[in-house]
């Protein structure tokens, strides 16, 4: 995903490489359980201060947009990032900072107040309170949807050059189904054609473009449920037209009776 990221930083007409995010997102890692898996963006060791610069890596928003790590791109990119983290397989793990927008490197020094997380940007820093909301709600998601955290995935369609990634994920036996969708374009795509594993209607429960100044008055969506009435789609049995807002996260879930 970092990959990703950087290159997305490249700007509008950068080529952007996510069959390594499907790789990624499909992987077993050799455990028994898809689902016991420890996956994170960030951790104690890749943005320890101390470290050797080769060993180091920048946050999240600061590999996102490296000029300004609190633009819209920093923000909006962070976002599809944690979204994929927190609706892929496996056990989503949060640095301390990451949930609310940090973009310092950290230390395990009391004496470097310079690398210390910065707890009152939630009071004074529009941009992290807004983070903070996008990553509590959509943990909310996740525990609400069981497909979320102990379900299948199939990645069904990736387009390198649209920067658009999209699964499934299911309970087998159960259903449960629901299906993310995510555009690192800068862009809005409005009547994309996406897959869906059942027909009729799905509910739009999370849209990240929301976030973006909450609540966005210019939010790109799909008016609360899209009609997967179309023709079979990437290897699915139908499809709808969606609108995917530029540089987020869309989840559609399907409401068994």
């Amino acid at each position: 995903m970092r990959q990703a990221l950087a290159q997305a930083a490249g700007g509008r007409d950068a080529d952007v490489n996510l069959d390594p995010v499907a790789q990624a997102l499909a992987a077993w890692n050799g455990l028994p359980q898809r689902w016991r898996a420890v996956q994170m963006l960030e951790n104690h060791d890749v943005l320890l201060v101390a470290h050797e610069a080769k060993d180091r890596r920048p946050r999240v928003p600061a590999a996102a947009d490296p000029s300004n790590a609190r633009s819209w791109y920093a923000r909006s990119r962070s976002r599809v990032a944690t979204g994929l983290l927190l609706t892929g397989p496996g056990i989503p793990l949060l640095f301390m900072g990451q949930e609310f927008l940090e973009d310092k490197l950290w230390s395990d020094s009391p004496d470097d107040p310079d690398h210390r997380i910065w707890w009152d940007g939630l009071r004074q820093d529009r941009a992290m309170a807004d983070f903070l909301r996008f990553t509590r709600e959509l943990i909310g998601l996740r525990r609400a949807q069981p497909a979320l955290t102990r379900g299948e995935i199939n990645v069904f369609h990736v387009h390198n050059l649209n920067r658009v990634i999209a699964y499934h994920r299911w309970l087998p036996g159960q259903g449960r189904d629901v299906v993310v969708a995510a555009s690192l374009a800068e862009a809005t795509r409005h009547g994309y054609a996406l897959g869906f594993p059942r027909g009729g209607t799905w509910r739009e429960a999370f849209n990240s473009d929301v976030y973006d100044g909450w609540v966005n008055p210019a939010v790109a969506g799909n008016s609360g449920a899209i009609e997967a009435g179309g023709p079979p789609l990437h290897g699915l049995p139908h499809s709808a037209a969606v609108v995917l807002p530029a540089n987020a996260v869309v989840v559609f879930v399907k409401e068994d009776p």
